[in-house]
């Protein structure tokens, strides 16, 4: 469904990604793993047309995405669900999810839509009329990722979901990912918490200063001693606090 090959991306003069190529196929859910600066978040700014690579391109179902606007690549099937929410704070949850349907023409589609992001949180119902900026960390998440979800995405970036959160919001907002994934939503995954990034997905790549520099499944993830090392917290480095972030 997405294929990544030799991205290269700068801000100014700084190439903050460095060749990246990786894959994701329809049904998968693929994670993004790395620490600090490492170029993340980058990636899924590149793919859904924020950034412009200056070299490299980018495929999304066997069309050429890398010089489209954002606009146009979330027509063709692509949402994002960007690090810190960016909800829209001075709107209400309801009219931040009409935000996320704005290529919706049908108003009993659009009905629909919203019943089913409901669904998901039923939290949201119950806030639908109260200004999004109000709303907790994790009912931000939880309307951030419903706003994405409102044009039903062949394929779903999320940066960072569990950022800021507290474990046992963690643990809900996994278990939805999880459920969407099992629905069917192919999804891209940047993630700091590593176990349960690694846990839900089929695939990951680890990133170093933008580049990949593991790829596999769980399992062979977890057999790599540098990435128990490093991304673990086992081993020497200690400290996963030093090692993740945005």
């Amino acid at each position: 469904m997405l294929k990544v090959v030799g991205v290269e991306t700068y801000y100014g003069k700084v190439k903050a990604l460095h060749g990246v190529s990786l894959e994701v196929k329809e049904g998968q859910l693929v994670t993004i793993l790395g620490a600090n600066g490492a170029g993340k978040t980058t990636i899924l700014k590149t793919i859904s047309g924020l950034v412009e690579p200056e070299n490299g391109t980018i495929h999304f179902n066997d069309i050429r995405i890398d010089r489209k606007d954002p606009e146009d690549i979330v027509a063709m099937g692509i949402s994002h669900v960007p690090e810190w929410r960016r909800i829209f704070p001075e709107l209400t949850v309801y009219e931040n999810l009409l935000m996320g349907g704005f290529l919706i023409k049908e108003k009993d589609l659009l009905r629909d839509r919203m019943e089913e992001a409901y669904r998901h949180f039923p939290v949201l119902r119950q806030r639908q009329e109260q200004r999004a900026g109000t709303l907790s960390g994790g009912e931000q998440q939880m309307l951030a990722i419903s706003r994405a979800l409102m044009l039903k995405p062949k394929l779903l970036l999320l940066d960072e979901p569990s950022l800021g959160l507290s474990p046992l919001l963690v643990q809900d907002i996994f278990a939805t990912i999880k459920e969407l994934h099992r629905s069917g939503v192919t999804i891209l995954l940047v993630e700091q918490n590593v176990n349960h990034a690694l846990k839900i997905a089929d695939y990951g790549y680890v990133l170093t200063t933008g580049k990949i520099f593991l790829s596999g499944t769980y399992e062979d993830l977890l057999d790599e001693e540098k990435v128990r090392e490093q991304y673990l917290g086992e081993g020497k480095y200690t400290r996963r606090a030093d090692l993740w972030g945005g």
